[in-house]
């Protein structure tokens, strides 16, 4: 993959160095400025790479530049690099908000890739969605899905399913939260202490995930594999259908979607 170069040292870029420092990326490989010379040195100390107080020294030397800073900082960031950058290097934008025409103006006829993670992206299983641009070939698809599938798993879409990708899987943690929160509640509420229950709900959640990703199979054919004829997970399953967690799951991705479209036209 060669030299991969951060401008933001903040959580989810950590979370991508965490992951590709285990294979992905030789450590020497890897080159990460932040504007705080304290959070430089963290990163230099805990995973042995190289930091900088600004992208002078690596701009130009990295096969991929990974824009992982605030919106509001962007337009800064690319203005300073833009001229540094090597003109076959791959610009990766997680920037919340930052399209590819924005990107494709800074850097022009370079290959830019807009992604989407999310946060379990931390603990090595985020889940991420990319939009590539008019010059980002196959290949250069091929680098970014590594790049990301390090740190959980990375799928490659249109930019205009970015709003429909931040109304799921971008906001989808918190909705996952809620219902290991809620579940927990209930382990309490049936006698259960809280830790255990947390633990119980938790653990439920990402081996159902884990079943759903690793079997192909459609989550309704395991869900049936569940429901016995007159059994305890039907008596639950009614209760929800009846209370409309379905429709409120569904209505949530919806409503985050249509967010993401109006915060993306200020």
């Amino acid at each position: 993959m060669g030299k991969v170069g951060f401008i933001g040292g903040g959580a989810m870029a950590e979370a991508i160095v965490a992951a590709i420092t285990q294979g992905t990326v030789n450590r020497e490989d890897i080159y990460v400025s932040d504007h705080k010379a304290k959070r430089c040195e963290e990163l230099a100390e805990h995973y042995g790479i190289h930091t900088s107080v600004g992208a002078d020294g690596f701009a130009g030397a990295v096969d991929v530049l990974v824009l992982a800073i605030k919106p509001q900082a962007a337009a800064k960031a690319m203005e300073e690099v833009k001229g540094r950058v090597r003109k076959d290097a791959i610009i990766l934008s997680i920037v919340a908000g930052l399209t590819l025409s924005v990107l494709e103006k800074a850097f022009p006829e370079q290959p830019v890739v807009r992604v989407m993670p999310n946060t379990p992206l931390a603990v090595g299983a985020g889940m991420s969605a990319f939009a590539c641009g008019t010059h980002a070939d196959r290949q250069a698809a091929a680098v970014v899905q590594e790049l990301l599938a390090s740190a959980g798993r990375a799928v490659e879409v249109s930019e205009a399913a970015m709003d429909a990708v931040t109304g799921l899987s971008g906001s989808g943690p918190a909705y996952a939260f809620l219902m290991i929160d809620a579940l927990a509640d209930g382990g309490v509420a049936a006698g259960l202490k809280r830790p255990a229950a947390i633990e119980l709900a938790a653990q439920t959640l990402l081996g159902a995930a884990k079943m759903v990703l690793e079997t192909g199979r459609h989550p309704d054919v395991l869900r049936d594999q569940v429901t016995s004829p007159a059994g305890t997970t039907i008596a639950g399953v009614r209760v929800m259908e009846q209370r409309g967690v379905r429709g409120a799951l569904i209505d949530a991705v919806l409503a985050a979607t249509e967010k993401s479209k109006e915060l993306g036209k200020k």
